[in-house]
This record gives structure tokens, sequence and C-alpha cells, in this order.
């Protein structure tokens, strides 16, 4: 036990906490995609997913549970790791230079991070915690994106997402080993390819909804 325990605490423990539990959420966001794109069957099939969904009960509300816990775990971890990497570095670079691999998404995983927080928050706010009562998901989707600024928020933080994918998913099989010269290359490519996907599949949902809904 006290071995898991240093294991954890350490930077490589922390390392492998942020690859477990963010290799955890792009698997969700591969689910939560599939199931978005039902929209474009109409609404039948957007609010039939959504009914078969819901009808899986305690099912569904275990995997938010896990999800939470993995977020609790993803973001105290990732702020640790920020911090102290503040504390061994604490004044900036004069010079800010790509090489060794160093890329935007790489140098803004922190901040990319914490507005993808924010954004998750939000989401909820609006289309999870909301009275479900008297309507259908596809309709408070459709009232919400019948908003300009909500379509804006929703296209720019589907971009951040995807840039924040873009380091977080090579990254995470890095920390877990699987960094040799002969796969990386393929995994960064594989990277690129699903974060783009993210970017477009989920970006441009709320442009869908707001033209033809």
């Amino acid at each position: 036990m006290n071995w898991l325990i240093n294991t954890l605490g350490s930077s490589i423990g922390k390392k492998l906490l942020m690859a477990l539990t963010g290799l955890g959420f792009i698997s969700f966001l591969v689910g939560h995609l599939a199931g978005n794109l039902t929209i474009y069957g109409g609404k039948d099939a957007f609010n039939s997913y959504a009914a078969h969904l819901h009808a899986l009960g305690p099912f569904v509300t275990a995997a938010e549970l896990g999800l939470l816990l993995f977020a609790v775990i993803h973001v105290a971890t990732g702020a640790i790791l920020f911090y102290q990497n503040l504390q061994a570095r604490p004044e900036r670079y004069k010079v800010n230079k790509s090489g060794g691999g160093r890329t935007i998404g790489s140098a803004t995983m922190p901040y990319t991070g914490f507005v993808v927080l924010a954004f998750v928050i939000f989401h909820l706010l609006n289309f999870h915690f909301v009275d479900k009562t008297h309507t259908t998901i596809f309709q408070i989707v459709s009232e919400a994106f019948a908003s300009p600024v909500y379509v804006l928020i929703y296209i720019v933080a589907m971009v951040i997402v995807a840039l924040h994918v873009s380091h977080g998913f090579w990254s995470a099989f890095q920390s877990l080993g699987a960094n040799h010269p002969k796969y990386m290359p393929f995994i960064m490519g594989v990277s690129v390819a699903v974060s783009v996907i993210f970017g477009i599949g989920f970006g441009f949902l709320p442009v869908y909804i707001s033209l033809f809904s």
C-alpha cells in the first residue's frame, strides 16, 4: 500500500494518473460524439437516443460518478504538476523555441485544460442540470443554439478541446511507456486525427442545429 501511495505521489505516478484519466475522457468523448451525431437523423432520432440512454438508469449514474472521479483526479493532478513545474522554473525562458517536440498544444496544455473545465461546467448547467419536465432534449438544444453567442462559445470551446487532445492523446501513451521511435510517429498522427475529428465533429453540431433545427 505504501508502495502504491509513494508511486502515485511521485512525478511519474502523477503523469500516469493524468494519462489514464485522460484516455478515459477521450473514450467518453468518442461515445458522446457518436450519440450526438444522431441529431442528423432529426429530432425523433436524437430524442430516442437520449431516452434509451436515460433508460439505463443506475449504469448512467455509475458512469457519471466515474467521470466525476476522473475529473477530480485529472484536474487536481494537472494543477499540482503545473505548480511544480512553475516552482522548478520560476523564471520564463527568454527565448521560447519550438524545438524538442514543443508544439502549441503542449505549450498551452495547462491553460486549455482550465478552459475545458470551465466549458464542461457551462455545458452541464445548460444541458444536464435543467428542467426537462415539459420539454425534450432536442428542444433544449435547439433553443440554446438559436443564440449566435452560444454557437460561437461552443465552436471556440471545441477548437480548444481539439488543441488539448492533440497533445494529450499521444502524451498519454508516452507516459504509459509507448515512447518508441517505431510507434510514436504513428501515435502522434492518430492524435492529430482524433483531435480534428473531435473539433469538427462537435464544433459543427451547433452550426447545423442553429441553421436547420
